[in-house]
């Protein structure tokens, strides 16, 4: 049982050991509570409920927009402070990203999220940081290794079930290859929830694809050589499933058991 260090501050340190700080992103929307309603940092409550009852700290990661040295603005102290990075979901990676034009089916795209974004998991793939990327997530991860992306992809595979609609969470079955880190998560075969009508094209560099769809999408990746870097292009925080959170909270933890100090001196 790890012991808790010298001057370790309640509630990050429990007779168990210390509890992993996880960063997630998140991105800004108009909100209203109250009488008020403003832009605001938002997030589905489910990501970070999820890593808390896997075990680790939550700590949520707004985009920066008015930072004078721009969005990426101190991410690497924020991932110098983390023991594990989240990347959650939303609208699609701007194609300019992988030298494309946008097409007529792409939306939401957001310059100050994604450059955000992709400097955090810069920052995190460079001291090797455990990442879990969900969804858009999995395609900022790819684009960040220079991969591209199919912009719309029932152009590619003719059909929709992939989003029947937006913001409409259908089922997919994947299936995960052999002794992959996927197939240790979720099993050899898993029937999740997916709204996505991009995917992987060009794989970035490094990344592997561990499960696919049966219509043969790419539906998770992972970064060869890292301690653990796990892309899945489906929301299993829509699900409840914390299988995930709980794989990023283990790998979080030996993170920093092996001396997260000593790396990001």
């Amino acid at each position: 049982m790890m012991a808790c260090p010298p001057g370790s501050v309640q509630p990050f340190c429990t007779l168990g050991g210390v509890i992993p700080l996880i960063g997630i992103s998140t991105y800004v929307a108009k909100a209203a509570w109250g009488a008020w309603e403003r832009p605001a940092a938002v997030l589905p409550q489910s990501y970070y409920e999820l890593v808390a009852s896997a075990g680790g700290r939550p700590l949520l990661l707004p985009p920066l927009q008015t930072a004078a040295a721009g969005p990426g603005y101190g991410a690497a102290e924020v991932i110098a402070a983390l023991d594990g990075l989240v990347l959650t979901g939303g609208g699609d990676v701007d194609p300019a990203a992988y030298g494309e034009t946008p097409g007529p089916e792409v939306s939401g795209v957001n310059d100050v999220r994604d450059e955000s974004e992709r400097a955090l998991l810069a920052a995190a793939l460079r001291v090797d940081l455990p990442v879990l990327a969900v969804c858009r997530g999995c395609q900022v991860l790819n684009v960040e290794r220079g991969g591209t992306l199919h912009q719309h992809l029932p152009d590619i595979v003719g059909h929709d079930e992939h989003r029947r609609a937006p913001l409409v969470f259908g089922e997919v079955k994947v299936t995960a290859e052999p002794e992959s880190r996927a197939e240790a998560v979720f099993g050899t075969t898993a029937t999740v929830l997916c709204s996505h009508h991009q995917s992987i094209k060009d794989l970035g560099t490094g990344l592997v694809p561990t499960a696919r769809a049966d219509d043969g999408v790419i539906e998770a990746v992972e970064l060869a050589g890292a301690r653990f870097v796990l892309g899945v292009q489906w929301h299993p925080e829509e699900a409840g499933d914390e299988r995930p959170f709980a794989a990023l909270v283990a790998a979080a933890r030996d993170y920093r058991a092996s001396g997260r100090a000593a790396r990001n001196a």
